[in-house]
């Protein structure tokens, strides 16, 4: 049993005033009742039930609405001690009556837990749906699930099946997944339709050049490029678009059940901007194009999410994710063998970037087995705690990356193409040659 004052911000005096007499009636201030209410809550943990009934009675008079239902709803936690169950359950009902306050969610969570323990199972419904309407995010999944058990044992299988699939986080939609398809397969579609063959070889459109990661415009200051990648493909392939728009669906949709559309966007970026800094420094002189370095980080977010977390995920989601590592495992295989034209730094990059951001930041929008066994006032205690180190991750990949760019932007800087082209942007063909320049080769990611 939680501590009737937790959470709720009752500011007072934890001492009672000498000469308190608990027997007593009529109102007390505020402050005084605070302070009652913290001692309630001392005896209760010392399992001195009637003391601490006795005192959680002297506060429902209160003029403070939030003391008044802290109070009764302190008086069924030590009615409950005392084995009195019904007038246990009349207290936190009348405490959920006095509205909204501080520990109205408790009192409803209290009031369905005791309807179940009597067989009520439609009382007890309506009130874990009381509970659904107030319960904070770190606790909607767990009060779904109840909600399914609850339908499934009344016979309502349809409601059921609606609230097993909320508590896994099913009906959040992928739209941050489908609107980055849209997007890149637009861009990408009409950069390619702007290239042509030349003497020389193939001459990407304007905008293909524009986007493309030019390492040679990157060390010149471009380093929008590091992301904008992402956005257009082998203007030559379109099998390189459609396989790379197929595996960032079947992997971003997870991600974005998993962890919400915000942070699912964010490790995208996160991993796309890994990805390209892996090439900058370790990819060699060509140029590349590609989403391929994001969707392998992806790839990484999904493999921790799932065998490391341990996330809670519907019978699809679990048949794809448990399908992550052996295509991780093949892709890399076939980019290391030569046949086909890859950037392999890439692909690397962006799945370590990805593995670290699942290993700092567990799934936040299903539950996974640490959460699902985690004590509430334990989480409370320790929330702060876990931010912090999810942001120090966050930011040492920060770190990681920014150091990428400023060794990849000296080392090219250095290169024999950029002081051929004076820093400037070398152009498609060595005319000298007569062959493609080698810095212009196009490597699909």
């Amino acid at each position: 049993m939680d501590r009737v004052t937790d959470g709720l911000g009752l500011e007072g005096p934890q001492i009672l005033p000498p000469g308190f007499d608990a027997s007593a009636r009529g109102p007390l201030d505020r402050g005084t009742a605070i302070a009652v209410l913290h001692r309630a809550d001392d005896l209760l943990e010392a399992d001195d039930a009637p003391h601490a009934l006795a005192l959680y009675s002297r506060t429902i008079g209160t003029s403070d609405r939030d003391v008044s239902a802290a109070g009764f709803y302190g008086i069924g936690n030590a009615l409950f001690r005392m084995d009195r169950d019904d007038e246990a359950l009349k207290a936190w009902e009348q405490a959920t009556s006095i509205g909204e306050t501080p520990v109205t969610y408790r009192a409803w969570r209290q009031v369905a837990a005791a309807r179940v323990r009597s067989g009520d199972l439609n009382g007890a419904l309506d009130a874990y749906r009381q509970c659904e309407r107030r319960a904070p995010p770190e606790h909607k999944a767990e009060i779904a699930s109840r909600l399914g058990w609850l339908s499934k044992e009344t016979g309502n299988a349809r409601a059921a099946g609606k609230y097993f699939a909320r508590s896994r986080g099913d009906t959040l939609p992928a739209f941050l997944t489908y609107l980055i398809i849209a997007v890149t397969s637009v861009t990408s579609l009409a950069a390619m339709s702007g290239g042509h063959m030349t003497p020389f070889g193939y001459l990407p459109s304007p905008l293909e050049t524009q986007l493309e990661l030019n390492k040679i415009a990157v060390a010149h200051g471009e380093f929008y490029r590091l992301l904008s990648v992402t956005l257009v493909h082998d203007p030559q392939d379109i099998f390189h678009l459609l396989f790379n728009m197929y595996a960032l669906w079947y992997a971003g949709v997870i991600v974005e059940r998993m962890y919400g559309s915000w942070l699912m966007g964010t490790f995208y970026v996160l991993c796309g901007v890994a990805a390209s800094v892996a090439s900058y420094v370790y990819g060699g002189a060509a140029a590349s194009v590609g989403a391929s370095g994001a969707i392998f980080g992806m790839f990484g977010v999904v493999l921790v999410a799932t065998r490391y977390h341990h996330a809670v995920l519907d019978r699809q989601s679990r048949a794809v994710a448990s399908q992550v590592g052996m295509l991780i495992v093949l892709n890399l295989v076939l980019g290391f063998s030569g046949i086909f034209n890859v950037d392999n730094s890439a692909h690397i990059g962006g799945l370590l970037a990805g593995i670290w951001l699942a290993l700092v930041i567990p799934p936040t929008k299903v539950q996974t087995l640490a959460s699902g066994w985690q004590g509430v006032r334990g989480a409370a205690r320790s929330r702060a705690q876990l931010l912090g180190f999810r942001a120090l991750g966050v930011a040492a990949l920060a770190a990681v990356i920014v150091a990428g760019i400023v060794v990849g932007t000296s080392q090219w800087q250095n290169s024999p193409f950029y002081r051929q082209y004076g820093g400037a942007i070398a152009p498609i063909a060595d005319l000298a040659g007569g062959e493609p320049s080698a810095g212009f080769r196009l490597i699909s990611r």
